[in-house]
């Protein structure tokens, strides 16, 4: 299932190695609003918003997961387009040692700082218990997380992407009938659905770890690839570290704006934890496409097939743009119905605030899409400083803007926030890509190779 996409109609190619990515992204989120749905229906809106009042805090160690994903991606495709592959396994390597050490370290900071983070962000007293419960029971699996996402960048960046959907769809599967299973029939509450998620994640991660290991030793090297490169990390971390700290600002921004939500009562809480649940779903399915053409472009770069890089960009943009349009007409159209996935019809002030935030975001999809796209052909040729400015540009926008639209018109301008700030970071993006890709014509050079 390892695949070069160094060969082949580039848009072909990008189509039949995303789509299995956008399908993966589905079923993640799938299994992720499983435990809100569940909550709400079966729990109660207290239970939805307590989930909702851990969320910020839970991104952030998704964040550096995810950044770590890429870095590992982004180097390792590099190496495998190059036909490096003794550092290529070496880049394989050593990503996993720094994803056993990282999340060991968060692990520790997450048992000791969650009720500080929670209380940081002003929980409200009610749900607090419940948030903590779902946090802690979350940190534990931590280990899984951090691994799962370093063995589904590897699989992404030589050219597999088929094989951590089959996880994704078994595991989703699993982790719906474990929700139901230990909320409905144990009574198990809000412990029941973070448990539920602890076991599914888990078996996925010992499952992508046993089959990356295999399809890794099949690769042979004249010399013994190592298990820890000091070169490698380096190079791991100059992607890496600006994408973690990418992916962290924006948690932080959530952290941010989910203060200014909890303060509005447990209503506004709720229906903006079942909205902003969809709005990550469209969200991640739309970084996913950008994930993947990230490790197209990082396959190309380091061929040296700019002309690739570029085609596959044009490609992208339509996928995109099909996509995040049809997302957008999905959520403005059906944004009730949505809504009523997580809490019951009678709820008329939780599914209003639902509906107001969908009405507002969703239409921009198209907007952030064509962001994403283009931050993800940055990143993958390795023009992370330009990649970190363009994130940055949307993030302190829209956390700024949501504080002082606040004033004025409460709940409301913390929505209208997201629009400006993605409309901007595209914009941005967009010159980078012209200044930055377009202009170079060489792809990697040879000291880029140094192991």
């Amino acid at each position: 299932m390892i695949k070069d996409l160094t060969t082949g109609s580039p848009g072909k190619t990008l189509l039949a190695f995303s789509a299995p990515l956008l399908i993966s992204a589905a079923f993640q989120q799938f299994y992720n609003m499983a435990d809100s749905i569940i909550a709400g229906k079966f729990v109660g809106t207290d239970a939805l918003a307590a989930i909702g009042a851990s969320y910020p805090v839970t991104t952030i160690i998704i964040a550096i997961a995810v950044g770590l994903n890429t870095g590992c991606s982004v180097i390792i495709s590099q190496y495998f387009g190059s036909k490096k592959i003794k550092a290529m396994k070496s880049a394989v390597y050593t990503s996993l040692v720094t994803a056993l050490v990282v999340a060991a370290v968060l692990t520790i900071l997450g048992i000791i700082f969650s009720s500080f983070m929670l209380s940081a962000l002003n929980t409200p007293e009610n749900i607090f218990a419940g948030a903590k419960t779902y946090l802690d029971i979350y940190i534990f699996g931590l280990f899984s997380l951090v691994i799962y996402n370093i063995c589904t960048g590897v699989f992404a960046a030589l050219g597999d992407s088929k094989t951590p959907l089959y996880f994704l769809v078994c595991s989703s599967i699993g982790n719906v009938f474990l929700d139901i299973f230990m909320v409905v029939s144990l009574d198990m509450g809000i412990a029941g659905l973070a448990w539920a998620t602890f076991i599914a994640q888990s078996i996925a991660a010992l499952l992508a770890f046993v089959v990356l290991m295999h399809r890794v030793s099949l690769f042979k090297t004249e010399e013994k690839a190592k298990i820890f490169s000091g070169n490698i990390f380096k190079r791991l971390m100059s992607v890496a570290i600006p994408s973690i700290l990418q992916q962290s600002f924006v948690s932080v921004g959530t952290l941010f704006i989910q203060a200014l939500v909890n303060g509005f009562g447990s209503d506004v809480i709720a229906g903006y934890s079942a909205a902003i649940k969809l709005n990550t779903f469209a969200v991640v399915c739309v970084t996913t496409l950008g994930s993947g053409i990230s490790s197209f472009s990082a396959q190309n770069y380091g061929a040296g097939r700019m002309d690739r890089v570029h085609q596959g960009f044009k490609a992208g943009l339509k996928m995109m743009t099909t996509i995040t349009a049809t997302m957008a007409i999905i959520s403005v159209v059906f944004a009730h119905q949505l809504m009523t996935l997580f809490v019951d019809p009678g709820e008329s002030a939780v599914i209003h605030v639902g509906i107001m935030f969908l009405r507002i975001v969703a239409p921009f999809y198209v907007i952030v899409g064509i962001k994403v796209l283009s931050d993800g052909t940055i990143r993958g040729t390795g023009k992370m400083v330009a990649f970190m400015v363009s994130t940055f540009t949307d993030l302190i926008l829209r956390v700024v803007l949501s504080y002082i639209f606040v004033i004025f018109i409460e709940e409301t301008g913390i929505w209208l926030s997201w629009p400006v700030g993605w409309t901007a970071g595209m914009i941005v993006s967009l010159i980078f890509y012209k200044v930055y890709v377009l202009s170079d014509k060489a792809g990697m050079k040879s000291d880029e190779m140094v192991v």
